[in-house]
């Protein structure tokens, strides 16, 4: 899973793209294989069906009952970062791969390089029952078109030690408050500086940052300089989810961004800690599995993603890797597995909450204004890598 992601310099496609954090998709220009027809029904199964994925996704216990209900048979190549799930797919996955399991932050460079190519949504059943920002993100679908399926998503949280924190903290301003000095930590990746954005966007309200992934140089100059002053208040950089947990376990950190899955398995230890979602809001990530422009064996793809979509499978994903299912009746297949999970996941919010959750979206050229002067994901490689000196 991307709980191990170490990212690389990465050109990004010079691409449109909207500002709203809304469930409708959002405008672009028009990607390379917009106009390749999707299936318009699953026929037979080829045999097999090559994935690319994060680490553990095609977990033995939901693929062996899938390859023997389907006949197709699965070979998973594990991906270590978005942009080695970017470089595997090139030229439409080479004829070699069937899907991959992109998160936000490379879905639009999938898109725009054409390897990826629309899917029939209408093929999967329990897309139906997916909750509604899911079921057409910004991140995956273009002008009502999709490019994927959505599959698990998570919220960056403010996670928090309760000792030393004994009022819970309520905004992101803790994290660049100079009293907390050597005790803070940050995710080890450069779609860290959207948190930063995100936090501008409301304490500095002048800076106009409507959106926290499409910035122009002057916004993204000032986030990158919040960022540097951060940099003197930082004891580490976590570039997993276990590094982190035993930051705060070992009183290295005891206040930064996280995952619902680290707050769980610290409180599940006995530790004195607990997370929110600051005034601010958050971002987030989801996963996406997205079909190969050159695809060898399209209707096992399209199984497979019927199968994963389904609450059973998505329930036992979502406890596996400490994400959260996309289809809102996993909640009750969670609670039968584990009980209490639905809600520590945060799998039964209502829809106000997504609103508060700004997800990984790939940054590009196009601003909020239909200019093209913000800043593309490959300065933020470079400032990225400024930042941590």
């Amino acid at each position: 899973m991307k709980f191990g992601a170490v990212v690389a310099v990465a050109i990004l496609l010079a691409t449109a793209c909207g500002s709203s954090n809304t469930s409708t998709g959002t405008k672009h220009r028009v990607p390379p294989t917009a106009t390749l027809k999707p299936l318009d029904k699953v026929g037979d199964g080829e045999g097999a069906l090559n994935l690319i994925a994060w680490e553990g996704y095609v977990d033995d216990s939901w693929k062996k009952p899938f390859q023997d209900a389907t006949g197709c048979q699965v070979n998973a190549k594990s991906a270590g970062s978005s942009d080695e799930m970017v470089s595997l797919m090139k030229e439409g996955g080479g004829g070699q791969w069937d899907m991959v399991s992109a998160s936000g932050d490379a879905d639009l460079r999938l898109i725009y390089g054409g390897d990826v190519r629309p899917m029939n949504e209408k093929l999967i059943p329990d897309w139906a029952d997916f909750q509604t920002y899911f079921k057409n993100p910004a991140y995956n679908t273009i002008d009502g078109v999709h490019y994927g399926i959505s599959l698990q998503w998570g919220p960056n949280v403010l996670l928090y030690n309760t000792t030393k924190f004994k009022i819970a903290p309520t905004s992101w301003s803790a994290v660049y408050d100079a009293a907390n000095k050597g005790i803070v930590t940050a995710y080890d990746y450069p779609i860290t500086i959207a948190d930063a954005a995100l936090y501008l966007s409301k304490s500095q309200p002048s800076l106009g940052i409507t959106d926290p992934y499409e910035l122009t140089k002057k916004q993204f100059d000032a986030t990158v300089a919040l960022l540097m002053q951060q940099r003197q208040l930082i004891k580490k950089y976590w570039p997993t989810a276990s590094e982190e947990i035993l930051d705060f376990q070992n009183g290295d950190a005891f206040i930064g961004a996280a995952w619902p899955y680290q707050t769980i398995q610290l409180k599940g230890n006995g530790g004195p800690f607990a997370d929110t979602i600051p005034s601010e809001g958050a971002t987030g990530w989801g996963d996406t599995w997205m079909l190969a422009t050159k695809a060898p064996h399209p209707n096992c793809a399209y199984k497979w993603t019927q199968w994963v979509s389904t609450p059973k499978v998505q329930a036992e994903q979502a406890l596996f890797f400490g994400e959260t299912p996309v289809n809102s009746k996993a909640c009750a297949q969670m609670e039968a597995l584990q009980a209490g999970s639905c809600a520590q996941y945060h799998a039964n919010e209502a829809g106000t909450y997504l609103q508060t959750i700004h997800f990984w979206k790939t940054p590009v050229t196009t601003c909020p204004d239909g200019s093209e002067n913000c800043i593309p994901y490959d300065q933020w490689v470079s400032a990225w890598t400024t930042i941590k000196g």
